[in-house]
């Protein structure tokens, strides 16, 4: 693996295998680093680079997948990709504007579906209500899309809900609405799962038959809702209705 430092420009380039390159701004969620990811992300998704396969973005970093027989010449195909890379990358503009959309999100917070909250009501000493208000007042970024197909991991939670993860993971139904560290997150599939679990929607969140199979985007700003388990059930039958 090869680290260099990109002068002034605020990350750093390495190899991963012998057939990607990363540019790293960091092990950190910070909005401000994160729009600037999906901006360099959407231009090379618009316009894209000969020999670049695919660009995939993270919270503060983007792997640029290459065609190792697309690159010629003295030099490795690592030098050659961080050739054409970084001067696309030197050229873009920051910009504070996005594309994201709004989103609300229906999430039935009953105990039965939220297996968790009456230990973190007693762990954090505040009401299961008090646990519901504070998740749904804030609006959260979707930073990335990842772990399973639809995943999307937002934040950033209130300080009142932080939660560890789990010590080990648990069987985890679709739909389910966790917590862990400042993040929340909906699990789009029947799967293990080491996150907090505090509710959950009947949104089906991917669905490959759909011309975009994932509800989320990264980018997207999304607004939990409460509902009663009755509007659950019905939300959840329209879901399968529209399948």
């Amino acid at each position: 693996m090869v680290f260099l430092m990109a002068a002034g420009a605020g990350y750093t380039v390495y190899s991963l295998g012998d057939q990607a390159l990363v540019i790293d701004y960091g092990n950190r969620i910070d909005e401000q680093v994160n729009r600037r990811v999906l901006q360099i992300f959407n231009q090379f998704r618009l316009e894209p680079l000969p020999g670049i396969i695919e660009v995939v973005p993270a919270y503060s970093s983007l792997t640029f997948y290459y065609d190792v027989a697309a690159f010629r010449g003295t030099d490795t195909a690592f030098e050659q990709c961080r050739a054409i890379v970084e001067p696309r990358i030197a050229t873009l503009q920051e910009s504070a504007e996005e594309n994201g959309r709004l989103l609300r999100v229906p999430a039935c917070y009953d105990p039965g579906f939220g297996t968790d909250l009456k230990e973190i009501a007693a762990l954090k000493q505040i009401s299961m209500e008090e646990i519901v208000r504070e998740h749904c007042t804030v609006t959260y970024r979707v930073y990335m899309l990842g772990f399973l197909p639809g995943f999307a991991y937002m934040g950033t939670v209130n300080e009142r809900l932080a939660l560890p993860r789990k010590d080990s993971p648990a069987r985890v139904k679709a739909g389910s609405i966790g917590i862990a560290g400042r993040q929340t997150g909906i699990y789009p599939f029947d799967s293990p799962g080491g996150w907090q679990i505090i509710g959950r929607t009947p949104l089906k969140l991917f669905d490959s038959s759909r011309e975009e199979p994932a509800y989320f985007r990264a980018g997207d700003r999304v607004q939990f809702f409460p509902v009663s388990k009755e509007e659950f059930r019905a939300l959840s039958i329209k879901q399968d209705e529209l399948s």
